[in-house]
C-alpha cells in the first residue's frame, strides 16, 4: 500500500500486489471482509440511519445476481496503471486532496483516514510503503 484515503462513501488506494496474488483478488477479498464486518454494525439499534442504509443495500443487491440480500460495494473498480512519475504524483495528490475537496479538512494531512498523514510525518492509522 502506497497511498489511501477512506471517505464516507468510497475509498482510493494506490497499491501493488506481489505474486502469486493478484490485486483484483485482494480487492475482492477486502470488499467481502469489510461488507461482512460493516453490515451487522449498520443494523445495530443505535445506528440512526439503519433503515435507510439497509434499504439502499438491498435495492443494489436486486440488480446483481451475485448478491443474495445486500450489496455494500459496487462490483467495478477503476484501476489505473501508474506509468510515469508525474502521473503517479498527480494521482497521489488527487487521493490526498479528496477530503479537502469534500470540505472536511483544510489540509490533506489533517484527515485521519489518509496516507497524507504518513507523507507529512504524522501518526497515521495504517502503515504504508512510501513512493
Amino acid at each position: 500500500m502506497y497511498a489511501y484515503v477512506i471517505m464516507t462513501n468510497h475509498i482510493h488506494l494506490m497499491a501493488r500486489a506481489k505474486e502469486p496474488f493478484h490485486l483484483s483478488d485482494i480487492i475482492r477479498d477486502f470488499k467481502k471482509f469489510t461488507a461482512n464486518q460493516l453490515l451487522p454494525l449498520m443494523q445495530e439499534p443505535t445506528e440512526s440511519r439503519s433503515d435507510w442504509m439497509m434499504k439502499r443495500f438491498e435495492f443494489s443487491a436486486k440488480s446483481n445476481a451475485r448478491n443474495s440480500v445486500y450489496q455494500l460495494w459496487t462490483h467495478e473498480n477503476h484501476a489505473i496503471e501508474l506509468f510515469t512519475q508525474k502521473f503517479t504524483q498527480q494521482k497521489l495528490d488527487y487521493i490526498h486532496n479528496n477530503p479537502v475537496r469534500a470540505g472536511i479538512v483544510e489540509k490533506p494531512e489533517d484527515y485521519l483516514y489518509s496516507s497524507a498523514r504518513n507523507y507529512a510525518g504524522l501518526k497515521a492509522v495504517m502503515e504504508i510503503d512510501f513512493l
